[in-house]
């Protein structure tokens, strides 16, 4: 593992996993060998939630609201809304699907590994 500095005036963001949001790599992922990934996602102002119920292959995942609010449906659960300062930790291969985000969206994302697979359920 190596010391890994990430600084905000350095951010850069681009597409990743979902359209409707912007992606900053913090350099976990490369600080640890792939173990770990960090990211900050924002919301991409005027595009919203679309997709299907889905579950990720991975061993943890944390998501902490920096700014706005986002809502999800999980299963077992139902609906949650996170707002700035909320924080779930996704349990592995729970099914869940974003329902609505506001356009100043800000979370960070923690997952082990840093890599990991999606699934859509299709539900």
């Amino acid at each position: 593992m190596k010391l890994s500095v990430n600084h905000a005036d350095d951010a850069e963001f681009s597409g990743g996993l979902r359209g409707f949001f912007e992606y900053r790599d913090l350099g976990i992922k490369e600080a640890t060998n792939g173990r770990v990934g960090a990211h900050v996602i924002r919301a991409v102002p005027g595009k919203h939630a679309v997709g299907d119920n889905h579950i990720h292959k991975l061993e943890f995942q944390m998501v902490y609201v920096l700014k706005g609010w986002v809502k999800f449906w999980y299963e077992g659960t139902g609906e949650v809304t996170l707002k700035a300062g909320s924080c779930v930790h996704q349990p592995p291969e729970i099914r869940h699907q974003e329902l609505a985000h506001s356009d100043d969206l800000e979370l960070i994302e923690i997952t082990l590994p840093a890599d990991f697979e999606t699934l859509e359920t299709g539900e």
